[in-house]
């Protein structure tokens, strides 16, 4: 199906920009957000009428934008799970939790906007991206912890998921006082007794 781009989307192209895309595509995520019109003689005199106020609700959302993204770039945050002594969490860290996270912090992130490359399962520092508009990208910390002094030991660079060396001790099988007690040993053959 053809489309005409509303604004700029990443791997696909910018504002204006007609292209193909998959049916379910189209029809499941870019229309109805109204990131994409069908590309039919009507929509594409009708969009060249409204590109002008489009691109300036482009141009004022990326500014908006740009100044969430001053106040939040290189910001930490923290999130508390359960983990289990390697330091393997007992499920992940989803998108929505990461937003919850930076919510909580001060700052309005919707999960759509959090970038994740891979499902954050263990104990540590991650980075995480927030795309905040279709144009800016903003690098925040997220520190996953199973509580908060040992989030301040993580952000002081310490390593809480070091298992100590305890050292096992196997005592030795010694058959002469194994049976000091008077107790006979059991004879091979002797399957009767138990």
């Amino acid at each position: 199906m053809q489309v005409i781009l509303l604004q700029r989307i990443g791997r696909l192209g910018q504002m204006g920009d007609v292209v193909n895309v998959k049916d379910g595509y189209a029809r499941n995520f870019l229309l109805p957000q109204n990131k994409a019109l069908r590309a039919t003689e009507d929509n594409l005199a009708r969009f060249e009428t409204q590109r002008a106020q489009l691109e300036a609700n482009n141009l004022e959302q990326k500014a908006e934008a740009e100044a969430v993204a001053t106040k939040l770039d290189g910001k930490v945050f923290t999130a508390i799970r359960s983990a289990g002594d390697t330091g393997q969490l007992y499920g992940s860290v989803s998108t929505r939790d990461i937003a919850d996270a930076i919510t909580a912090g001060g700052f309005t992130v919707d999960r759509r906007q959090i970038v994740l490359d891979r499902p954050i399962k263990t104990l540590g520092l991650h980075d995480i991206r927030a795309q905040l508009h279709p144009e800016v990208i903003v690098k925040v910390m997220l520190n996953v912890a199973r509580s908060d002094e040992e989030a301040e030991k993580q952000a002081r660079g310490e390593d809480v998921t070091v298992i100590k060396d305890e050292a096992i001790e196997l005592e030795t099988f010694d058959p002469d006082a194994a049976f000091e007690d008077g107790a006979a040993p059991i004879a091979e053959g002797d399957d009767a007794q138990e």
